[in-house]
């Protein structure tokens, strides 16, 4: 069953501050502890000159977008291609965009362009997404 009316070009987005709490619950399930995420003095001494958040962190906004907002309830990733372009910080308000550029007519697969926006305008993360909608047997079969 295909995708129920998505056009190519539709987009939808979805925005959230980032923080310090994220970090620490990010590393409560992944066990990520680098010192680029937490040691202050460490951050200011690399390239990145502080702090960092996860990447996993900053896209899961991206993952929020796709589930609720586009292509919807009951999508998933099959696919992500990402580019971490500029660091997030804790404190920053991140925006993740979704745009569609196809959907398939056969099944309920959809492709996207992807990207999250710092408050100061700067892309973080840009790239592509697969998504792959799973609809509820009573919704298949009402015709939902």
């Amino acid at each position: 069953m295909p995708t129920p009316s998505l056009q190519v070009g539709q987009s939808a987005r979805r925005s959230r501050r980032v923080t310090d709490r994220d970090i620490a619950l990010f590393t409560e399930i992944s066990g990520d502890r680098n010192p680029l995420h937490y040691d202050a003095e460490f951050a200011a001494r690399t390239r990145f000159g502080g702090i960092v958040v996860q990447g996993g962190v900053t896209t899961a906004v991206l993952n929020a977008v796709v589930a609720e907002e586009l292509p919807g309830p009951g999508s998933v990733f099959l696919q992500l291609d990402l580019r971490f372009l500029a660091p997030v910080r804790p404190g920053d308000v991140i925006t993740g965009e979704v745009v569609v550029t196809s959907a398939r007519a056969d099944k309920p697969v959809t492709n996207l362009d992807v990207r999250v926006v710092r408050d100061d305008g700067v892309v973080a993360v840009e790239g592509t997404a697969v998504c792959y909608t799973a609809v509820p047997a009573e919704a298949a079969v009402d015709g939902g």
